[in-house]
C-alpha cells in the first residue's frame, strides 16, 4: 500500500506535516517504538509510530530521523498525546531527510493504525492470507472475549495449516494453537532461539528438534516495557518472547514472511499490555521492600502487605505465608565502550526482574496473565520477588528436611498418584532445585559464555516480622549459588543452616568480641585515613572474591583494590584467599 492511502483514510486521523512529494512510497509494515535508536528492529519500508518519549530536547530529533531515513522507512507518524503539537525541530529534521511526517491525533490509538496497515499490506501481498489479518482485531480487544494471542494462532492453523506457539525465554508456553507444546520441546526451542539471538543473526531462526523443523520468530518488546535505547543484545535477550512455527520458513515467499512478522507485531502489543498490568504489582513489591530494608516497624509492613495481598491473591483475601526470592544477572565486563564513552557493562537488575517474573510462574499454567500473583522489584543489580503462598500443610514424613520436585504451585495442580496424597495436601512452597531444573537449559544458551544467573530462595514466613530475615536468607542463598560453577545456579534456605539459623542465638558479648577482633582495626584505619576498607571488604566478599567485578563496583583500578585488600590482610593478620578467613569476615560483617 502507499502512504497516500493512509492519509486518505479518515478513520486513521492522520495529518500530513511534511513530505507531500514522497506520498507514493510503499508501506511494507508498521512498527511502534520509543527507542532512541530502533535501527536493529527495522528492515525498510515500515511506517514508524512513535509517542515521542525518546525526545528530551530539540537536539534529539535530527539523529532519530537520520536513523529512520538510513534504515529506509516509508514514513514517520508522531502522536500528539505526549507533547500536544508536534515539535518544530522534528518537522524540520523530516524535511531535511525527505521523510514524510504525519501527526496522529490524541484520540487515535496506535493499535488502530497498526491493525489497518497490517490488514491492508497483507491483503495486497497475499490474498490467501487476508482472512488471518482481517480478523486479528480480536487480539486487540481486552477481556475474555478478545481471546488474546490464541485468536491469531488459531487462524494461522485453520486458514494456513500452520501450527504455532508463543514461548517465553524459558520455553514456557504463553499461547498456542491446538495441542500444547511439550515442556521439554519448548525449552529446547527457547534455547535454540536464545543461542541464535546471541550470535546476532536476524530471525527467523531455523531449528530441527526430534526430526521436526521449526522456524523461530523473535517478538520484539518495543513498547512501554522495553529496555530504553538497548545498546547490546544482552539487555533484552533474556526477556523477549518468541513465535515458534512448525514449518521451515527458509523457502517461504516474502508475502508469507511479512504476514508472520505482522503477527509478531500484534503479539508484541499483547506483551506490552501484560507488562503494563505488572506495574502495580512491581510498585507494591518496591514499597514493601523499601520498608523491610529500612527496618520499618512490623505493623507498618503488615499494613502495606494487607494492601498488596488482594492484588496478589485475588479472591483469597490475605496470604498466610510469604517467601522471598532474590535473583541476579551478571555479565562479564567488556573493554568496548558503549555510546558516549560509557563502559560496555550491562545492567543486570531489569533483566533479573523480567526473569524472576517469568521463572516464578506456575509452569502448569499457560497464558500471558498467569503471573498475576508475582510481585518483583529490582534494586541495583538484584531483583527481589515477594511471593504470597496459600496456607502450607504440615510437612509429609517423606519430605521433611528436603526440597520437593515441584515449582511454585505445580504441586497444587498436579494429579495425585494412585494411592498417594491428594494435591491439596502437598507443599506449594518454592524450592530452588525445581526452579533451577525448569530454566537451566534454555537460559544457559542465552547467557552463553559471558553471563550468569544466580537465584536464592528463602523459607516461608508467617508474618511481616519475618520478612527482613527472609530477605537476608534469600540473599545469602544467592551468594551460595554464586559460589558454584555453571551459568544458572540456585540455592535454598535449607543450605544456610550452618550460619543463618545460628547467628541470632550468639550471645551479645561473644558477637561483640568476634566482630571487634576482626573489624575494629579496619574501622580505626578508616577513621584515620578515610580509606574505606570496610566498604572494600564488603564489596569484595559480595563479589565472591572476583577482583574484576569488585573493582568495577567500587570504580577502582584492580591494582588499587589489591592494595586495599593487602592492607586489610596486614591489619588483621588474615588471608582473604583462604575460605576460612573469608567466612570469618563474612560472619563478622553480618553480626556487626
Amino acid at each position: 500500500m502507499r502512504l497516500r492511502a493512509l492519509l486518505e483514510t479518515e478513520a486513521l486521523g492522520l495529518r500530513l506535516l511534511g513530505g507531500e512529494d514522497e506520498l507514493d512510497r510503499t508501506v511494507r509494515g508498521v512498527m511502534t517504538t520509543d527507542l532512541r535508536d530502533p535501527s536493529r528492529y527495522l528492515s525498510g519500508g515500515e511506517l514508524v509510530l512513535t509517542g515521542l518519549a525518546w525526545r528530551r530536547d530539540a537536539s534529539d530529533s535530527e539523529p532519530f530521523v537520520r536513523i529512520l531515513a538510513g534504515a529506509g522507512v516509508a514514513g514517520l507518524a508522531a502522536g500528539e498525546a505526549e507533547l500536544g503539537d508536534i515539535p518544530a525541530d522534528l518537522v524540520e529534521a523530516c524535511l531535511q531527510h525527505r521523510l514524510p511526517l504525519f501527526a496522529v491525533h490524541e484520540t487515535v490509538a496506535f493499535a488502530t493504525i497498526t491493525e489497518h496497515v497490517v490488514r491492508q499490506v497483507s491483503g495486497e501481498r497475499a490474498g490467501d492470507l487476508a482472512a488471518v489479518v482481517d480478523r486479528h482485531r480480536r487480539l486487540m480487544t481486552s477481556g475474555p472475549a478478545g481471546g488474546g494471542p490464541e485468536v491469531v494462532l488459531d487462524l494461522l492453523t485453520s486458514d494456513l495449516d500452520l501450527r504455532a506457539w508463543v514461548l517465553s525465554p524459558t520455553g514456557r508456553q504463553i499461547a498456542g494453537a491446538g495441542a500444547p507444546l511439550p515442556g521439554a520441546l519448548g525449552a529446547a526451542l527457547a534455547g535454540r532461539h536464545l543461542a541464535a539471538t546471541r550470535t546476532g543473526r536476524r530471525g527467523p531462526h531455523r531449528a530441527a528438534v526430534a526430526g521436526t523443523t521449526y522456524s523461530l520468530f523473535p517478538i520484539r518488546n518495543t513498547g512501554r516495557g522495553a529496555v530504553p535505547a538497548a545498546r547490546d543484545v544482552r539487555e533484552s535477550v533474556l526477556s523477549d518472547w518468541l513465535l515458534a512455527v512448525e514449518a521451515d520458513a527458509s523457502d517461504w515467499p516474502a508475502a508469507r514472511l511479512d504476514l508472520l512478522q505482522g503477527v509478531t507485531q500484534l503479539i508484541a502489543v499483547e506483551r506490552d499490555r501484560r507488562d503494563a498490568a505488572r506495574t502495580v504489582r512491581r510498585r507494591l513489591a518496591q514499597e514493601v521492600l523499601e520498608l523491610v530494608q529500612a527496618g520499618a516497624a512490623p505493623a507498618e509492613i503488615a499494613a502495606r502487605l494487607r494492601v498488596a495481598a488482594p492484588v496478589l491473591l485475588p479472591g483469597l483475601g490475605t496470604a498466610p505465608q510469604w517467601q522471598v526470592v532474590v535473583a541476579r544477572v551478571d555479565w562479564t565486563a567488556t573493554d568496548t565502550p558503549g555510546p558516549g564513552g560509557v563502559p560496555g557493562d550491562i545492567a543486570g537488575g531489569p533483566a533479573a526482574q523480567a526473569l524472576l517474573e517469568e521463572i516464578l510462574v506456575d509452569p502448569a499454567v499457560s497464558g500471558p496473565d498467569s503471573a498475576d500473583r508475582i510481585a518483583v522489584a529490582h534494586t541495583g543489580e538484584e531483583a527481589i520477588a515477594l511471593v504470597p503462598l496459600p496456607a502450607l500443610p504440615a510437612p509429609l514424613p517423606d519430605t521433611v528436611g528436603g526440597p520437593t520436585d515441584t515449582a511454585a504451585g505445580t504441586a497444587e495442580t498436579a494429579a495425585a498418584p494412585e494411592g498417594g496424597e491428594p494435591p491439596a495436601a502437598r507443599d506449594p512452597a518454592l524450592h530452588a532445585d525445581a526452579l533451577l531444573a525448569a530454566v537451566r537449559e534454555p537460559l544457559s544458551a542465552g547467557l552463553a559464555d559471558d553471563g550468569r544467573l544466580t537465584l536464592g530462595v528463602s523459607a516461608a514466613v508467617h508474618s511481616a516480622e519475618g520478612l527482613r530475615g527472609a530477605l537476608e536468607e534469600a540473599r545469602h542463598a544467592r551468594r551460595v549459588a554464586a559460589a558454584r560453577p555453571g551459568r544458572v545456579c540456585a540455592a535454598g534456605h535449607h543450605e544456610l543452616a550452618s550460619h543463618v539459623l545460628l547467628l541470632p542465638f550468639v550471645p551479645d558479648d561473644v558477637r561483640r568480641a568476634f566482630t571487634a577482633r576482626l573489624l575494629d582495626p579496619l574501622r580505626d584505619y578508616d577513621r584515620r585515613h578515610r580509606a574505606e576498607l570496610i566498604e572494600t571488604l564488603e564489596a569484595f566478599l559480595d563479589c565472591d572474591g572476583s577482583w574484576t567485578r569488585c573493582a568495577a563496583r567500587l570504580h577502582l583500578h584492580v591494582n588499587t583494590l589489591r592494595y586495599r585488600v593487602g592492607r586489610i590482610e596486614q591489619l588483621t593478620g588474615r588471608d582473604l584467599s583462604r575460605l576460612e578467613d573469608k567466612l570469618d569476615f563474612f560472619l563478622a560483617l553480618r553480626m556487626s
